[in-house]
């Protein structure tokens, strides 16, 4: 498909490359770490020029010891703020361009579903994101390296570092290969259900208020909390569900919540 780089994009290219330059000067992998990326990037069918995003993208904050000499932290989180952003750009536009005379709301709730945590892990896996990830010692011991929000972020961080390493057209490319299969599910209806949001749509166009998420608890230590979440329909509670996440324990009581109105 062919894709327009607008202005604000090239913008926002030039400036977390130079970023990026300084950020990784002198922080390339060692040997083994080089023969992992370029196997990850083969199974991807992607080439890197620069395999120290790559790198980069795999590195979960909790690995804060990995530290560049100008004393920044060498982790993902920029570039998957890159990489939602180049993400959403590109499926918003092959929506658009493909999906003529659909109405903007279920354009926008298509895209929700497709860029969705829930939709973004399994793809993850898939790559096998999780084999290459670099974590700190709690967040490995945790079981981070399932942790949807941590595999989904790093599939963010993937494309932004693709993004700036060779240009919009190619991160399009890899994003489209990742997410018109999803989209395709969700038009065929064999998506994972994003039950949060189906909840907000069939209880606010009924009764014209949304659904409320009270968190009840939260247990564990910082590295491996786990949240107990509830979701209240007027004066009726559901759940309480729990998640290793806010939004993951939310996405379970809302769950609750549609299969108990009879929505499912």
């Amino acid at each position: 498909m062919e894709s327009g780089f607008d202005s604000h994009f090239l913008w926002i290219y030039w400036m977390f490359k130079n970023i990026s330059n300084l950020f990784t000067k002198n922080l390339q992998p060692d040997s083994q770490r080089k023969k992992q990326l370029l196997s990850f990037s083969k199974e991807i069918s992607v080439h890197f020029n620069d395999l120290v995003l790559l790198d980069m993208a795999f590195h979960h904050r909790s690995a804060t010891n990995e530290v560049a000499s100008n004393g920044i932290r060498y982790n993902n989180e920029r570039l998957e703020f890159l990489g939602d952003a180049v993400l959403g750009m590109a499926t918003a536009s092959y929506l658009y361009e493909t999906m003529v005379g659909v109405p903007e709301g279920e354009l926008a709730r298509i895209k929700s579903v497709v860029v969705s945590e829930m939709t973004l892990a399994p793809i993850a896996l898939d790559m096998g994101i999780d084999r290459y990830l670099v974590l700190g010692k709690g967040e490995e011991l945790s079981g981070g390296r399932r942790k949807k929000a941590i595999l989904a972020d790093a599939v963010e961080a993937v494309i932004g570092a693709y993004y700036l390493d060779s240009g919009y057209q190619a991160a399009e490319k890899l994003v489209l290969h990742l997410i018109v299969p999803e989209i395709d599910k969700v038009l065929a209806k064999r998506h994972h259900k994003d039950y949060k949001t189906m909840l907000q749509e069939f209880y606010q166009k009924k009764y014209k208020t949304c659904p409320v998420y009270e968190q009840i608890k939260c247990t564990g230590p910082d590295h491996d909390r786990t949240f107990w979440v509830s979701a209240r329909l007027g004066n009726v509670s559901y759940g309480p569900a729990t998640g290793k996440s806010k939004k993951e324990a939310e996405q379970a009581a809302a769950r609750i919540a549609w299969e108990a109105i009879g929505e499912e």
